[in-house]
């Protein structure tokens, strides 16, 4: 099915439109999974974003190779797999373009993890520099963070941008940790909140590093 599309959201400069919405329920329902799809489009093209910012691209002919082992492995034909996403309204293009988000956010993981281990440093190496401080273990701040997110749909932004910054300044006011941030979430619309995990202080995005490094534990950012 061909979709009317109006902008829904802008995320990071990015719009996702009503189309990328029906399109995701349609995935969803291909997937028998549960799920919000503004939500999941929303998480989706942040998770573009940070992937964007390591400096990740994957080509279209990545995931043209990808798109071809789910047929196979799932023993169609490229044909017959256009047809299905066709029909279920999901499309090729979009499954496409959630294969690439998917293999761009595993390249980021992979790369977290790896920066946080000290990339392929040996265990004399390890010893060596620990001799070389005299003996000391090395140490560095971590940071448990998260992300809370105040959608503004494209449509009424002069109308409400405002207002929402206004409850954004609100929660801030009020919070006192990441445990307690779906709690207050719960009360407020079109409000997400996503988990950034455990980060090193010398992994902090730029951008954000010297914010979070004067907030105090249990704060929020501006």
């Amino acid at each position: 099915p061909a979709f009317a599309s109006q902008i829904k959201y802008v995320v990071n400069n990015v719009p996702i439109t009503t189309g990328d919405i029906q399109h995701r329920a349609a995935f969803l329902r291909l997937q028998r999974k549960k799920g919000n799809a503004a939500e999941e489009m929303i998480e989706q093209t942040l998770r573009v974003a940070e992937a964007k910012r390591l400096g990740i691209r994957i080509s279209d002919a990545q995931v043209e190779a990808a798109y071809q082992r789910f047929a196979t492995n799932n023993k169609m034909q490229l044909k017959q797999l256009d047809g299905v996403m066709a029909q279920s309204g999901v499309g090729k293009e979009h499954f496409k373009e959630f294969i690439r988000s998917q293999m761009a956010w595993n390249q980021a993981l992979t790369a977290r993890h790896r920066s946080e281990s000290g990339g392929a440093l040996s265990e004399q190496d390890v010893v060596r520099r620990m001799l070389d401080n005299g003996g000391n273990k090395p140490t560095a701040m971590e940071y448990m963070l998260q992300q809370v997110i105040f959608v503004v749909p494209a449509a009424e932004r002069s109308a409400t941008l405002s207002k929402r910054k206004r409850e954004a300044d609100a929660m801030r006011a009020r919070f006192n940790g990441c445990n307690t941030s779906r709690q207050f979430a719960k009360g407020l619309i079109d409000v997400t909140v996503r988990d950034l995990g455990r980060i090193l202080a010398p992994q902090l995005p730029p951008d954000w590093a010297d914010q979070i490094k004067a907030t105090k534990v249990g704060g929020a950012t501006p």
